[in-house]
C-alpha cells in the first residue's frame, strides 16, 4: 500500500499543500520525476539534452526561446482579417521513429509554421505568449506531425489522465483537425496531453455536432525538455478518408493548444472566440500531399466474451455464458465505410449514471456503445443544441433516431443483438447513412428488426437539407402487425453569425390515430457580444417515435432568449454573461399549460472557474391529476419560483469541484436541492471523485428525500493499462450499483476487459435476496488490418 500511495503521488505535505492551494503543482513533491513513462519521456538535464535542445531549435524560427511577448500596442486582431495559413507537407527522407524526440533529418528539412498561434481566450485576437512550432511529414503509409510546444514552466503543464479520451477541459492539450475531403464541414481531430494520453473525435456540420466517442488508430509519443515539451504523432493513412485522384491534394487543417493553468486556448488558423478547432470553414490548408493509394482499408475485429451471472434475476442459480463475435469495417470507397457486426456484445460499456426525475416527463440517457457512435452525426435528426446558442431545446428533448432503442429494453436492460450493418460517409455533396440491425427474443421482448436511412445534401458553405426514414418491426412472437415507422425532412442553414434549423416528421404504428406529427423552427444569432434565439415547436399527441426519443407530447412550445457577453470587465474576469430565457407551453388545442421566466448571470473567471445565478418563475396548469416521485398533484393552477446558485472551479486544479444549490416553492409545496462534486487528481495516474445530490420535496403535506451518491476511481498505470470503479446509490430506488473495470490495450483498438458489476437492493423485503444481479465478464478483442 505504501508503494501504491507513493506511486499515486500522495504524501502528507502534498495533501496539505493541495488543500491550501488547489492550483499547487505536485512537481514539488517529486511526482514529476526524470523517469521513462509509457508514452512520455522526461529528458535528462545533462548530456543528451544538448542534442535534444538543438533538434528542437531546428524546428523553431528565430524568437525568444521562452515564448514571445504579447503585442497589445495595436489592439486585438479580428480573426476574419487574417489570411488563412498554409503548411506544406514534406516527404520523409528515411524512417521516422516515433519517440517524441524529432531527431530524424526529415524533421529538419520539412517546412514549419511560424510559431504563432492566435488566442480565442482569454485575450481573443492576440498572439499566444508561448510559441508552438509544427511540421508535417508523410510517407506511403502514414502522416506524421511533430510539434515543439515552448513553455517557460514545463513542470507545471497539466495532464488530466493517461486514459484515451481523458477530460480535455481539465488538461493541457495539443490537437490537430484534418478535413481530408476539404468540404469545410467535417474533420478528424487528433490530440494528446503532455503525458502522451490521446484524445480524438469526429466533427460534423462545421462543429455543430461533435462525436468525442469516435476512436481512430494513431500513435503519439511525447517528451519534456527544459523549455517545454514535444509531441510526435503518427496517423496511418487508413485512419483517414480522402478522395482518390491524380495530382497534389489539399486538405483542411488547423491546430489548437490549451494551456490549462492560464486558461489559454489558441489556434493556428485564427477563429472567433465563440468557436473551437472544429470550425473547419475557417481552417487553414495542408498542401504538398500526393495522390495517396487508399489500399483495401479492411479491418476485422473478432472478440470473445465469457461471463458468470447470478442473483435474484437468476432464480435457478448462476448462469455461465460464452460467446464469440465479429466486428468488421471496410472502406467501400475512400469516403464511404461499411461496418458489420455479428453477435454484438457491449459488456465492457460503463453503466449509466443514475438520475432523479423531478419532472412529469421522460428522462433521456445518452448512447455509450461504440458501434453506434462512429459517424453518428450523419444520423442526427433532433432538436439542435449548438454549443454557442441557448436554443430552448436539444437532443435530450427530441431525437427521431436514438440508437439506445436498439438492444436495450425500456428498463435499460441489455437485449441480445444478432448482428447488423451500417453504411455511412459521403458521396460527392451528399452524406449517406444506412443502418440495419436485428435483435433476438429475450423474455417478453420479441425479436425485432431496425432499419434507418438518412441522406443529407450540403448547400452553400456550411448548410444542408436532408431526409430520414426509420422502421422498427417485430419479427417473431407477436399477434398481428407490430411496427413503428417514421419519416422526416430537415434543413440547417448556417452563416457566420446566423443559424436557422427546421424539421418536420411523422410517425406511424398500428394504433395510430390523431396528430402524429412534429415540427420545429429555430433561429439563433451569435456574435462576440450578443446572442439571441427563438424557437417554435409543435408535438402531436399521437406522435410516438419508437426508434427515437421525445420528452413531451401534445404540446406547442415557444422559446425566446437574449444575452450579452461582456469581455474582461475587470482584469480577473474573463466574461460576464447576463441573459433572459422565456419558455411557454400550450396544449395542441391552444390551452395554456406552463410558462417559465428565467433571468440569470454567468461569471467566468480567468482561471476557468464559473459562477452562475438564476431565478426561475414558473406558472403551471395541470388539466388532470399528475404525480412526481409518486406524490399526487391535483389538477389546477400553480405559480412558484426558485433561486439557484452554482459554482464550478477550474478543472485543471489538483483539487477541483463544483457545487449547486437551489431553493423555492414547488407546485403546492417546497423544494430544496444541493449537489456537489469533489475531484482529486494528484497526478496523471490517479483520479478520485465523489459526488452527492440531495433533493428535499414537500408536496401536499408529504415529504420525500430523493438522493443520489456517486464515487469514482480511475487509475492508469500507463497509456495502455487502466483500472476504474464506479459506485452509485439511488435512495429513491433503494439500489446500490457497482461497476469495476480493468482494461488492457494490448494493440491498437484491441483490448482485454475484465468487468465486475452488481445491482443490490438496500431495502430487504423479508428473506428476499438483496443482490438483484451480479456479473463477472471477460472480453478479449483483437483488431486485424488488411
Amino acid at each position: 500500500m505504501a508503494k501504491f500511495l507513493e506511486f499515486a503521488g500522495f504524501s502528507t505535505w502534498t495533501l496539505l499543500g493541495v488543500l491550501h492551494d488547489g492550483s499547487a503543482h505536485l512537481a514539488r513533491e517529486g511526482i514529476i520525476r526524470s523517469v521513462m513513462h509509457c508514452g512520455r519521456r522526461t529528458l535528462p538535464r545533462v548530456g543528451p539534452v544538448v542534442a535534444i535542445v538543438a533538434t528542437a531549435g531546428l524546428l523553431a524560427t528565430p524568437a525568444p526561446i521562452h515564448g514571445q511577448a504579447v503585442d497589445r500596442a495595436n489592439g486585438p486582431v479580428s480573426p476574419e482579417s487574417l489570411p488563412r495559413p498554409s503548411l506544406r507537407a514534406f516527404r520523409a527522407q528515411g524512417p521516422i521513429t516515433l519517440d517524441g524526440l524529432l531527431d530524424e533529418p526529415s524533421w529538419e528539412l520539412a517546412d514549419s509554421t511560424s510559431g504563432t498561434l492566435w488566442l480565442t481566450q482569454p485575450e481573443a485576437g492576440y498572439p499566444a505568449p508561448d510559441r508552438t512550432v509544427i511540421r508535417i511529414v508523410y510517407d506511403d503509409e502514414a502522416l506524421y506531425m511533430g510539434a515543439v510546444l515552448y513553455d517557460p514552466e514545463p513542470e507545471r503543464a497539466i495532464s488530466a489522465g493517461l486514459e484515451q479520451d481523458f477530460s480535455p477541459q481539465a488538461s493541457d492539450i495539443f490537437g490537430m483537425a484534418i478535413d481530408a475531403s476539404l468540404d469545410k464541414q467535417s474533420a478528424y481531430v487528433f490530440g494528446a496531453n503532455p503525458a502522451g494520453a490521446k484524445w480524438d473525435a469526429q466533427s460534423f456540420n462545421d462543429g455543430a455536432a461533435i462525436n468525442s466517442a469516435w476512436e481512430g488508430i494513431y500513435e503519439v509519443e511525447t517528451s519534456t525538455f527544459a523549455e517545454g515539451w514535444i509531441m510526435e504523432m503518427r496517423i496511418p493513412l487508413t485512419t483517414l478518408r480522402f478522395p482518390e485522384g491524380a495530382g497534389e491534394q489539399t486538405w483542411g487543417l488547423n491546430f489548437s493548444r490549451q494551456v490549462r493553468r492560464r486558461n489559454e486556448y489558441a489556434t493556428w488558423a485564427a477563429i472567433p472566440r465563440q468557436f473551437r478547432i472544429f470550425r473547419m470553414s475557417e481552417a487553414g490548408t495542408l498542401v504538398g500531399l500526393p495522390a495517396f493509394e487508399p489500399g483495401r482499408n479492411l479491418q476485422i475485429k473478432p472478440f470473445f466474451t465469457g461471463s458468470n451471472l447470478e442473483g435474484q434475476d437468476y432464480p435457478d442459480g448462476a448462469v455461465q455464458d460464452y460467446d464469440v463475435g465479429l466486428d468488421a469495417k471496410w472502406a467501400v470507397t475512400p469516403r464511404l465505410v461499411l461496418d458489420l457486426t455479428a453477435l454484438t456484445d457491449f459488456s465492457q460499456v460503463e453503466v449509466d449514471e443514475e438520475q432523479v426525475n423531478l419532472t412529469r416527463f421522460s428522462l433521456f440517457f445518452p448512447e455509450k456503445r461504440d458501434f453506434f457512435l462512429e459517424n453518428d452525426g450523419i444520423f442526427t435528426f433532433a432538436d439542435d443544441a449548438t454549443r454557442t446558442f441557448r436554443s430552448g431545446a436539444g437532443p435530450r428533448n427530441f431525437k427521431l433516431f436514438h440508437s439506445r432503442r436498439i438492444g436495450l429494453s425500456d428498463a435499460r436492460e441489455p437485449l441480445p443483438i444478432a448482428g447488423g450493418a451500417r453504411l455511412s460517409g459521403r458521396l460527392g455533396r451528399y452524406e449517406v447513412g444506412l443502418l440495419e440491425m436485428q435483435t433476438l427474443r429475450e423474455g417478453s421482448s420479441p425479436a425485432e428488426n431496425f432499419a434507418v436511412a438518412r441522406v443529407r445534401r450540403s448547400l452553400l458553405t456550411r448548410s444542408d437539407v436532408g431526409f430520414i426514414v426509420l422502421n422498427r418491426q417485430a419479427t417473431s412472437d407477436v399477434v398481428g402487425d407490430s411496427y413503428s415507422r417514421a419519416a422526416g425532412i430537415d434543413a440547417n442553414l448556417r452563416f457566420d453569425r446566423l443559424q436557422v434549423n427546421a424539421y418536420a416528421a411523422l410517425t406511424d404504428d398500428p394504433g395510430a390515430g390523431g396528430d402524429r406529427s412534429i415540427g420545429s423552427v429555430q433561429v439563433g444569432w451569435r456574435d462576440p457580444v450578443f446572442d439571441f434565439s427563438v424557437l417554435g415547436k409543435h408535438v402531436g399527441g399521437a406522435f410516438r417515435p419508437e426508434v427515437g426519443f421525445v420528452s413531451r407530447t401534445a404540446v406547442n412550445q415557444w422559446f425566446a432568449s437574449g444575452g450579452v457577453h461582456i469581455q474582461r470587465p475587470v482584469p480577473w474576469l474573463l466574461e460576464l454573461n447576463p441573459f433572459i430565457d422565456v419558455t411557454e407551453y400550450y396544449s395542441s388545442g391552444g390551452a395554456f399549460e406552463s410558462r417559465e421566466f428565467k433571468p440569470g448571470l454567468a461569471v467566468v473567471a480567468n482561471d476557468g472557474g464559473r459562477l452562475s445565478v438564476e431565478y426561475s418563475r414558473r406558472d403551471e396548469r395541470l388539466s388532470e391529476t399528475s404525480s412526481i416521485l409518486g406524490i399526487a398533484l391535483a389538477a389546477g393552477d400553480y405559480s412558484f419560483g426558485a433561486l439557484s446558485l452554482s459554482y464550478a472551479s477550474s478543472g485543471g486544479r489538483v483539487l477541483a469541484g463544483n457545487v449547486a444549490f437551489s431553493t423555492g416553492d414547488f407546485f403546492d409545496g417546497d423544494r430544496s436541492s444541493v449537489s456537489g462534486t469533489l475531484t482529486l487528481r494528484p497526478n496523471e495516474h490517479l483520479l478520485l471523485e465523489g459526488s452527492a445530490e440531495r433533493n428535499r420535496i414537500e408536496l401536499g403535506g408529504t415529504a420525500i428525500d430523493a438522493d443520489l451518491f456517486r464515487g469514482r476511481m480511475q487509475f492508469g498505470y500507463n497509456t495502455r493499462t487502466f483500472l476504474s470503479s464506479f459506485v452509485q446509490y439511488n435512495r429513491v430506488a433503494g439500489e446500490l450499483l457497482t461497476n469495476v473495470r480493468f482494461n488492457l490495450i494490448h494493440a491498437p483498438l484491441s483490448d482485454v476487459f475484465v468487468v465486475f458489476s452488481e445491482r443490490r437492493r438496500t431495502r430487504a423485503v423479508g428473506s428476499e435476496a438483496t443482490v438483484i444481479d451480479r456479473g463477472l465478464t471477460l472480453k478479449v478483442t483483437r483488431l486485424v488490418q488488411f
